[in-house]
């Protein structure tokens, strides 16, 4: 509970600098914050990394933007699916791939300097406060809440969290030619039980959420989005254009 006081606090005390935030240059003509339908599953995917499950092929796909044109990795198509039912979210993404990368082996390593794909969440109600998952194609997961912009609290560990990879060629063997990689996740909504009364959605609550990708390493990589986040630099951080979950049976 102390720890929650102090998240709360430091929420509040970053809203002068949020307002500082909102009011930054954001480059022009960005497209509308998008919306995704999240229909139920009639029955669970399997976390395994394999994406041929019945639920997956149900969920509507989406394809990642590529926002900033100066950065010089390869643009590689990525796709996610997400679904629900009573116990978790589930979230499944597809990443060609020519070289897959990914060294970090650890809970809460920096798995972001790998191959890497993201979500950032939060449930209806919570404001300049998200929950942040960062898992690398060894399925290797970084999470923590961000009191955003003040203070990103990495000791934050969610319980039950299941996710699962599948290669398409060789892991950290360069000058071949790799096809991809598949990740699953499954979070429990239990996870939001500090951010939310009742953390399971109902039908036609709306949740924010972004979905990143970190492609390639240091200095030839490039970040692909979902819902783009409109900062001058690549920066997937910028909660006010994250888009909608909308969930539906």
């Amino acid at each position: 509970m102390n720890k929650l006081i102090v998240l709360f606090w430091s929420a509040l005390l970053a809203l002068m600098v949020v307002t500082r935030v909102q009011a930054q240059a954001l480059r022009p003509n960005l497209a509308p914050i998008p919306t995704y339908e999240v229909h139920r599953a009639k029955v669970a995917p399997r976390i395994d990394g394999n994406l041929d499950d019945a639920a997956w092929q149900a969920a509507k796909p989406v394809t990642f933007v590529f926002p900033w044109a100066d950065q010089t990795g390869k643009k590689q198509k990525t796709v996610a699916r997400l679904t629900w039912d009573n116990d978790n979210l589930y979230v499944a993404f597809e990443c060609d791939d020519s070289d897959i990368i990914a060294v970090h082996t650890e809970r809460d390593d920096p798995t972001y300097e790998d191959d890497a794909v993201e979500i950032f969440i939060a449930p209806p109600g919570v404001k300049n406060l998200y929950v942040g998952l960062e898992m690398n194609a060894r399925a290797v997961l970084y999470d923590y809440i961000y009191a955003f912009p003040q203070r990103l609290l990495k000791n934050y560990d969610l319980r039950g969290v299941q996710l699962a990879t599948s290669i398409k060629g060789t892991l950290n063997v360069t000058g071949d030619q790799d096809q991809g990689w598949n990740l699953e996740v499954a979070i429990p909504w239990r996870s939001f039980a500090d951010l939310a009364d009742n953390p399971v959605p109902k039908i036609g609550d709306r949740w924010i959420a972004n979905m990143n990708r970190w492609d390639g390493t240091e200095p030839n990589r490039r970040l692909s989005q979902w819902s783009d986040s409109g900062m001058l630099k690549p920066d997937p951080h910028n909660p006010y254009r994250f888009g909608q979950l909308l969930f539906v049976e």
